[in-house]
C-alpha cells in the first residue's frame, strides 16, 4: 500500500464521521477498527479509480460506473482491489439515484480484502460528506494546535524552574504520554522522567540516539523508529555538544513532534555552552576585565594562543543585528561577537582559519597575541575598508616584514604623533584610505561612504595642513609610514 500524501491537517477517524448524526452514515462491511483514519473525501465514478487515489482517502460512488452482469463476475473483486492497492481508507456507496441498495457482490468484496464500506442515504450529498471531514479535520487541528501550545507554555515554565532540565523531562514524558531521557555526550543517561520502559526499547533508543549524536556532515538533526509497538524518536541538542533527548511512547499522536521539538530547543539552551564549560569561562573573563584584569590574563580562559580579529560587514544597506552576527560568528567558528554599528568583529583562534562568508565583506588582521588585540582590531578595519574598496569577498592584511621593523616603536610612534598632530581623525583616516588605494577617487569614496568631491576636499586640506606635496613619492611613504601606526 503507498504512503498517502499526508496533507498538512490531522487525519479523521472514520468513527468520527460514523458518530455525525446529521450524515446518517452506516458501516456495513469491512472491519470495525477505531484505529481507520481517512484524511480527505475524494468522489469518483471511474470503474478504475487507482490512477487518481492518492491514499487515505473516502471514496464516494453512486454506482454509476457498474455494468447491469457486475454481480455475476468478477467486477466487484477488481475494483475494491484497485481501490486496496491505491491506499484508499474506506468507501462510500450512495443510494440513489442509480442504486436502491448497496450491491451485495459489493458488500462481499469490501469483507473479503477488509476495506470498510459506508451506506450513503439519499439525503446526504456527497458534498455534505466532504464538508463534514474538512470540519472535523478543522477542529482535530483546532485541538492539536491548542494542545501543542498548553504544552509550549508548560515546558517554558518548567525551564524556569530551579531544577530545570528534570523538570522539562517531567513535562515532556507527561505531555507525550511515555519517558523522555537526555543523553549525555558520552552516550549515558544524564536524566530521565516517565515511565518505565522495557529494556529492549531502552537499548535501542541509546541506538537511535547514536544516530543523531553529531558525527560530520550529514548527521540528522531527529530521528525515529518503532519497535514491538513502541515508539522511539531522538533530537540531537546544540551545535556540537553531542546532548540527546529521546523519548519513548506507546503511540505518536498528532503534534507530539512539535512539542518535543520545542522541549529539545529548551534543553539545547539548558545543557548548551554555559552548562559545557566554555560559556562560563567567557562570563568569568568577562568579570576579570571588567575588574580590570589584562587581556593577557583573559586570553587563557578564551582558549588558545593567538588570535585574528576579523571586521565583516553585510553586502546589504541594512545594518546587521544580533542573530546575523551570531550567524557569522557560528560560521566562522567563535562565538565571541560584537556589533558595532553597521560593522560585526569578531575574535576568532588563529587556526580557524576564515574564509569568505556569502553576503558579507570580511578584512581579516594578522596573527596577534592577547597584548596585541587593540593593533589587530584597527588592522582588521583597515582590511575591511580595503577590501570593500577592491570588492572583495575578503581582504587580509599584510604580516610580512615591512620598513616599521627596522625603526624602534617609540621612535616610530614619536614621529607619527609629530606628523600627524595637524590633522583631525576624519583627516588622518581619509588620507590613509586614500593612500592605501593608490590615490584613488572614486575607490576611497566607497571604502568611506562619502561622495568623491568630500574624499578631493579633505585631501586637499591635508596638503594644506601639512604643508606637502601629496604627489611627491617621498612624501607619500613617509605619510604612510606613519599612518601605519596604531
Amino acid at each position: 500500500m503507498p504512503d498517502p500524501a499526508v496533507p498538512p491537517t490531522p487525519p479523521v477517524p472514520l468513527a468520527a464521521l460514523l458518530a455525525r448524526e446529521d450524515l446518517a452514515l452506516r458501516q456495513i462491511a469491512g472491519p470495525s477498527d477505531p484505529a481507520t483514519v481517512i484524511h480527505w473525501a475524494h468522489t469518483s465514478e471511474m470503474a478504475d479509480p487507482y490512477p487518481y487515489l492518492l491514499g487515505g482517502e473516502l471514496l464516494l460512488t453512486a454506482g454509476v460506473h457498474i455494468p447491469e452482469a457486475a454481480g455475476s463476475g468478477t467486477y466487484f473483486d477488481d475494483y475494491v482491489s484497485r481501490i486496496v492497492a491505491a491506499g484508499g481508507a474506506a468507501l462510500g456507496f450512495g443510494l440513489a439515484p442509480v442504486h436502491d441498495t448497496v450491491p451485495r457482490a459489493l458488500v462481499a468484496a469490501c469483507d473479503a480484502y477488509e476495506l470498510p464500506l459506508l451506506e450513503v442515504p439519499p439525503r446526504t450529498t456527497f458534498s455534505g460528506v466532504a464538508r463534514a471531514v474538512w470540519q472535523l479535520m478543522a477542529q482535530a487541528r483546532h485541538a492539536e494546535l491548542r494542545r501543542v501550545t498548553e504544552a509550549q507554555q508548560s515546558l517554558a515554565a518548567a525551564a524556569s524552574r530551579p531544577d530545570p532540565v528534570p523538570s522539562v523531562l517531567r513535562q515532556l514524558a507527561g505531555r507525550v504520554g511515555g519517558r523522555a531521557v537526555l543523553f549525555g555526550p558520552d552516550g549515558a543517561e544524564v536524566a530521565a522522567a516517565g515511565r518505565p520502559v522495557e529494556p529492549a526499547a531502552r537499548a535501542a533508543l541509546a541506538e537511535l540516539a547514536q544516530v543523531v549524536r553529531p558525527s560530520g556532515p550529514g548527521t540528522p538533526n531527529s530521528a525515529t523508529h518503532v519497535t514491538a509497538g513502541t515508539h522511539l524518536a531522538a533530537y540531537a541538542l546544540g551545535a556540537g555538544h553531542g546532548f540527546v533527548l529521546g523519548v519513548v511512547a506507546a503511540h505518536r499522536d498528532p503534534g507530539d513532534h512539535t512539542i518535543a521539538s520545542v522541549a529539545a530547543v529548551l534543553l539545547s539552551l539548558l545543557t548548551g555552552e554555559h552548562q559545557s564549560g566554555s560559556g562560563a569561562a567567557r562570563s568569568s573573563a568577562l568579570v576579570r576585565v571588567l575588574l580590570g584584569a589584562s587581556a593577557e590574563d583573559v586570553a587563557p580562559l578564551l582558549g588558545g594562543g593567538e588570535w585574528v580579529v576579523v571586521h565583516a560587514r553585510p553586502d546589504t544597506a541594512t545594518a546587521p543585528d544580533a542573530v546575523a552576527a551570531s550567524a557569522l560568528g557560528a560560521a566562522l567558528g567563535s562565538p565571541l561577537v560584537d556589533v558595532a554599528r553597521d560593522v560585526v568583529r569578531v575574535l576568532l583562534p588563529a587556526e580557524r582559519e576564515p574564509g569568505p562568508q556569502p553576503g558579507w565583506t570580511l578584512g581579516v588582521s594578522a596573527v596577534a597575541g592577547p597584548a596585541e588585540w587593540a593593533r589587530a582590531d584597527v588592522q582588521a578595519g583597515r582590511a575591511l575598508a580595503r577590501a570593500r574598496a577592491t570588492r572583495a569577498e575578503l581582504v587580509r592584511y599584510g604580516a610580512r616584514p615591512a620598513l616599521a621593523d627596522l625603526v624602534p616603536e617609540p621612535d616610530a610612534e614619536a614621529h607619527a604623533r609629530a606628523l600627524l598632530t595637524p590633522l583631525t581623525p576624519a583627516l588622518t583616516e581619509t588620507l590613509r584610505a586614500w593612500l592605501s588605494l593608490h590615490g584613488s577617487w572614486d575607490r576611497t569614496a566607497v571604502a568611506l561612504d562619502v561622495h568623491r568631491n568630500t574624499v578631493r576636499q579633505r585631501i586637499a586640506k591635508c596638503a594644506a595642513l601639512l604643508e606637502a606635496d601629496l604627489d611627491d613619492p617621498d612624501v607619500r611613504m613617509e605619510l604612510w609610514f606613519a599612518l601605519r601606526r596604531p
